[in-house]
């Protein structure tokens, strides 16, 4: 219902399975009360009530809240409608405009060479998402390297050789201590004289948003970046936590201001019941989810798809 709306007759694709599945706790929760919401009760100020106090309570933020019931009260009454699963369904619309991206994804974009810095804080899943990432475009028939950009812990380069193993590409590193523009110049240099790379993925270190020299380092990287590669970095992917909730909005105010932040790989969504702060991201920040960790292995991630989301949230 909700996809023909939006003109989308397609089957549902096995990305938008994955992050239908994945919000089964969200949509168990508190967001499955918002459904009641509309089933048990009429169109007035008491629905309109109830609402605001469910998107709170469901982490989705005050100002972005009051933004979205605004918007689909003024819908449900300029369009006259009367029956509330009519204004539901209104709701629902006015969650995908919200979570739309301004532009698309750059990575596949045609260019010699597509390079890709992953930055986030230690432990929340980056390292893992890289992985993730690589497998997903190898499969997609692109070339792959990564690049062990996280010299401050030999830990963090180990555990980038093995999630390079498992997906079967190649890791650029050097030893630890070592200066991590210098990684990433000479993965540059490889994946473009002697790999023939499609796309180049950089770690970065874990690092709080707080931190100024570790931040410094992360803007030297792209300036070396950008003078090896035209328009580089062409996608800085912000690794965030959604079991952290409202917190993840902080980590990525501090990231967006010191590294320009383009997109957002949201991770162990499948875990947690606090997804409705994707919506709060994406409204106070303008920087839209990219892509959503829906379990552990390798092969689970996924494209984020507005529609997708909001269906697994709510329910068709």
């Amino acid at each position: 219902m909700l996809r023909r709306l939006f003109g989308r007759q397609d089957e549902k694709s096995a990305d938008d399975l994955k992050i239908e599945a994945s919000l089964k706790k969200t949509r168990s929760g508190i967001f499955g009360q918002v459904g009641a919401l509309f089933h048990e009760n009429e169109i007035g100020d008491e629905l309109w009530e109830e609402l605001e106090e469910a998107l709170i309570v469901a982490d989705v933020g005050m100002e972005t809240t009051l933004e979205l019931v605004e918007s689909t009260r003024a819908r449900v009454e300029r369009e006259a409608v009367m029956r509330a699963d009519d204004a539901y369904l209104i709701l629902k619309q006015e969650m995908v405009k919200l979570l739309q991206p301004d532009e698309p994804l750059g990575i596949e974009e045609p260019r010699i060479l597509t390079v890709v810095l992953v930055v986030g804080v230690n432990g929340s899943g980056k390292t893992t998402s890289i992985g993730k990432l690589a497998l997903r475009y190898k499969q997609l028939g692109k070339r792959v390297v990564l690049a062990a950009g996280d010299t401050f812990r030999a830990a963090a380069i180990d555990q980038l050789k093995i999630w390079g193993e498992r997906a079967e590409v190649e890791v650029i590193a050097q030893a630890p201590g070592s200066d991590p523009a210098a990684v990433l110049f000479d993965a540059m240099r490889a994946s473009q004289e002697s790999r023939s790379a499609d796309i180049l993925i950089a770690d970065t270190a874990g690092r709080l948003q707080n931190k100024f020299n570790l931040m410094q380092e992360l803007e030297k990287m792209r300036r070396v970046a950008a003078k090896q590669v035209h328009r580089a970095p062409h996608e800085i992917l912000l690794v965030l936590d959604a079991s952290t909730g409202q917190n993840a909005i902080l980590q990525a105010k501090g990231f967006q201001k010191a590294s320009g932040v383009t997109g957002i790989v949201l991770t162990k969504l499948d875990s947690t019941a606090r997804g409705g702060a994707v919506l709060n991201i994406k409204k106070q920040l303008g920087i839209p989810v990219r892509f959503v960790g829906t379990g552990e292995k390798l092969e689970d991630l996924a494209e984020f798809d507005p529609v997708a989301f909001v269906e697994g949230l709510l329910g068709e």
